[in-house]
């Protein structure tokens, strides 16, 4: 899709009837809204060099988190599968 510029949506709003126009607020209204409260598109908004940091930082941690927990992984990881339909 081709780059939409702010004169090019400000000569649209220009044409619209009056009556037309409360309905273009909340749309326009409604769509800040919902980017300011997601944090997929913050994280879009970021550069790559900065989503690469963020990346590698939260890949640290959970790198870490999985250290800690190995050993409870393993344990209820390994051990006999039973089927408890077959059991009853």
């Amino acid at each position: 899709m081709k780059t939409v510029t702010y004169a090019q949506v400000q000569q649209l709003v220009a044409k619209l009837p009056e009556d037309k126009l409360p309905s273009a607020y909340r749309l326009l209204s409604a769509l800040t809204a919902a980017e300011a409260q997601s944090p997929q598109a913050a994280f879009l908004r970021l550069s790559v060099d900065e989503r690469r940091q963020l990346l590698s930082e939260q890949a640290e941690q959970m790198k870490a988190y999985y250290e800690q927990t190995a050993d409870e992984r393993v344990e209820w990881q390994t051990g006999d599968f039973v089927d408890e339909s077959e059991a009853r």
